[in-house]
């Protein structure tokens, strides 16, 4: 594919919503980023230095050479590499009920943060959680959730959905969890090894609506619990250290 002014604008300006849309596509960055996703997803083109393409020969016949400068006007990096790749937004996923209730799956309302969001999606890709719910959360192909990612999007399915009203149709079919101030000490709670663990806003945690699904509230303690510590958790370190103890509990 031949590098012209207008793709070169367009692939600039994938970073807004509305050319993503317009377009369907979104872009990868970088050498790890685009390696873990090429098999992933119907690519529109990659474009990468000669320098590039010379290290990585496997991938000369579906890569279209360009310079530097090229990559450095369409990049969204502050440090731009030496490869992007335009892919194909796919089909939003379908959720499968008989097969997720005997997943572990997460649950995400309105988390807003690009880093936070790429990170929980490297999160569940480490922790073999292959679903998330999304409720108006930030868009997963804003480049930066993708950069954040670090190719973990090829693995994770991402279903944009209403949360309360799945929620409370999932709920007869397995356990909600959810963390709050209020919630049961994680490390002395009932854990099992399918069910929903349902992660907030950054600022305003989990919604209401959402909340009143939530069967198993679950509290995740300071240490030591009598001394001032800070207010909260990051939502994508909260997810980690939920995470971590059901599949620990797996595990023993």
């Amino acid at each position: 594919m031949e590098l012209t002014n207008s793709l070169r604008k367009t692939i600039a300006s994938l970073n807004q919503t509305k050319t993503r849309c317009e377009t369907g596509w979104f872009v990868a960055e970088g050498t790890k980023c685009v390696l873990e996703t090429v098999n992933a997803f119907h690519s529109e083109c990659i474009l990468a230095t000669r320098s590039w393409i010379d290290l990585h020969p496997e991938m000369a016949h579906r890569v279209t050479c360009v310079s530097q400068s090229d990559i450095n006007r369409m990049s969204q990096l502050k440090t731009p590499q030496q490869v992007l790749a335009v892919y194909h937004i796919p089909p939003q996923p379908a959720i499968e009920p008989d097969i997720i209730r005997n997943e572990l799956v997460l649950a995400l309302d309105h988390v807003q943060d690009p880093g936070n969001m790429g990170t929980i999606i490297r999160i569940a890709d480490w922790f073999g959680i292959r679903t998330i719910l999304a409720d108006d959360c930030v868009d997963i192909f804003n480049p930066k959730v993708v950069q954040a990612t670090m190719g973990s999007i090829a693995r994770v399915k991402v279903a944009n959905v209403n949360l309360p009203q799945t929620l409370k149709e999932l709920a007869q079919l397995m356990p909600v969890y959810g963390t709050f101030l209020n919630g049961r000490n994680i490390y002395e709670a009932d854990l099992t090894p399918n069910g929903i663990i349902v992660m907030g806003n950054e600022g305003k945690g989990i919604t209401a609506e959402v909340a009143e699904t939530v069967t198993s509230p679950l509290f995740i303690p300071p240490y030591p619990g009598d001394s001032p510590t800070a207010e909260s958790l990051n939502v994508g370190v909260a997810t980690a250290v939920t995470v971590a103890e059901f599949r620990r509990r797996i595990i023993e």
